[in-house]
């Protein structure tokens, strides 16, 4: 089923069945724009420029992301600020022109200063060095893995998918193959994020 919305004078076509917004694709104006008059709806925008809409997270899942971006925080506090941590709502435009929003996420302090002013609003130009997406019961395993494919092949250095559900931790790198962990106490960050380990039994709680 789908059903036709407006965007200013676009017509934008929505697909219920896959939560997508096509016809045609949207510039960086426009998606800025949808998410301004849409406040309360999470979206992204797709490589090809289609507005994908995502549920609210459920709610505990979303806690334990939270709590993995303090244990994040608070490691970056100790380098002395060595970077910027950013929570699920910050959009980052991905050099394919993809606009995503890790649940959770981390910029080297070199990355960002090397970031020219004018691409850094509203969405910075870049992607980030670590990302972490923490799954929730409704996602698919298979969207989920295609977008951290997405984060490595735009720049990301490390990256975590974390599925709560089998308590199973997948790390990717670049030029490595993608690494499964299955109950781990905990997940380290070495080399990428030196001295960094995060406490998984309060994301699995």
């Amino acid at each position: 089923m789908s059903m036709v919305i407006e965007l200013g004078e676009l017509p934008l076509l929505l697909d219920e069945r896959y939560g997508t917004l096509a016809l045609p694709p949207v510039t960086d104006e426009q998606f800025y724009e949808f998410c301004e008059r849409n406040p309360l709806i999470n979206a992204e925008r797709t490589a090809k420029g289609n507005i994908h809409l995502m549920p609210p997270a459920e709610a505990w899942t979303d806690s334990r992301g939270l709590a993995l971006a303090f244990d994040l925080e608070t490691w970056n506090r100790t380098l002395v600020e060595s970077g910027i941590v950013f929570g699920a709502s910050a959009g980052f435009k991905l050099p394919n022109g993809a606009i995503r929003a890790p649940d959770v996420s981390w910029v080297s302090q070199a990355q960002w200063d090397a970031l020219p002013e004018d691409a850094r609003f509203p969405y910075p130009h870049l992607c980030p060095d670590f990302v972490v997406e923490v799954m929730s019961p409704s996602d698919r395993i298979s969207e989920a893995r295609a977008k951290m494919e997405e984060y490595r092949e735009n720049g990301a250095r490390l990256g975590w998918l974390i599925d709560r559900k089998n308590r199973t931790v997948f790390v990717y790198r670049q030029d490595s193959p993608v690494e499964t962990l299955t109950d781990p106490a905990t997940v380290p960050g070495d080399p990428e994020l030196p001295r960094f380990a995060a406490d998984l039994s309060r994301v699995f709680a």
